[in-house]
């Protein structure tokens, strides 16, 4: 996959939508020395080219009574069927993130729970009953740090 080229100013530009997503273009085009249009134009292109995708609040899921995560390894019964399963995952909202791997699981899911309880009803009422060989379970005790990439305009 070929990169994109970004200059100095997208790199600006994305390294304060990333310290800050809810900072006002007027605010970003201030400190970088150029018009409000600018930045509105500059931000247009890199959400066009896919640079930048969007933005989301982050919501901590322990304050919405989500006290457990884990990561779920799973194993296909059929791997043809993965593009089903991954739309089926996506119709279960605790099930957060999915990808498909290299290694021993054919996918590996991130998965909010409110308790022990609950989760394990999540992985046999839900999860495996879509088309699961097994799954393998690993509960994360805390998020130790959660960052972003950092933004550069060249490799180090």
């Amino acid at each position: 996959m070929s990169r994109l080229h970004i200059d100095n100013l997208d790199t600006k530009i994305l390294q304060m939508l990333v310290d800050n997503g809810r900072k006002p273009f007027l605010e970003i085009a201030r400190e970088c020395g150029v018009s409000g249009a600018a930045i509105h134009q500059r931000i247009a292109k890199l959400q066009a080219t896919n640079i930048l995708e969007g933005s989301r609040a982050l919501i901590k899921p322990t304050t919405l009574g989500y006290d457990t995560c884990a990561f779920v390894g799973i194993f296909l019964k059929d791997t043809d069927q993965f593009n089903t399963v991954v739309e089926k995952l996506k119709e279960i909202p605790e099930v957060v993130e999915c990808h498909f791997t290299t290694g021993q699981y054919d996918m590996l899911i991130k998965v909010y729970a409110q308790d022990n309880e609950h989760l394990l009803h999540l992985i046999h009422e839900k999860i495996q009953p879509l088309g699961m060989l097994r799954t393998e379970t690993l509960v994360s005790f805390r998020e130790v740090f959660s960052r972003a990439l950092p933004v550069t305009t060249k490799k180090n």
